[in-house]
């Protein structure tokens, strides 16, 4: 099982990006999927989580700024970000809570995204 990233780049101030999370392998059912994010020097926090049944938390720091979103047909887990700032620069990961068809519990990360917003 394996999650891969796609959609960081470089953006100025006020733009957005969507970044694209999927996952594949033998997988059984998908339960909360979400995004992290890293800045130089600081922890990894929760950036915007969702469950199977389409439940969504926020960090207040992203809250109406961003959208976490998924498809379940495709195993994919989308983070639409909007009205970007400096601040928002960092590596985002990706996380999933995966069954597998041999009944076992992962919980993979993705192997990160560099987003650089720019003043």
């Amino acid at each position: 099982v394996q999650l891969v990233e796609s959609g960081g780049g470089l953006v100025q101030a006020g733009g957005s990006l969507r970044l694209s999370c999927a996952a594949s392998g033998a997988i059984f059912s998908i339960n909360a999927m979400g995004w992290y994010r890293q800045a130089p020097g600081k922890q990894r926090e929760l950036v915007a989580g969702i469950t199977s049944d389409a439940s969504t938390n926020y960090a207040d720091s992203v809250k109406g700024r961003f959208t976490i979103s998924r498809d379940n047909a495709k195993s994919t887990v989308y983070l639409q970000m909007n009205s970007l700032k400096p601040e928002d620069t960092a590596v985002y990961y990706c996380y999933a809570h995966i069954t597998t068809t041999g009944w076992a519990s992962l919980e993979p990360w993705g192997q990160g995204t560099q987003v650089t917003v720019s003043s």
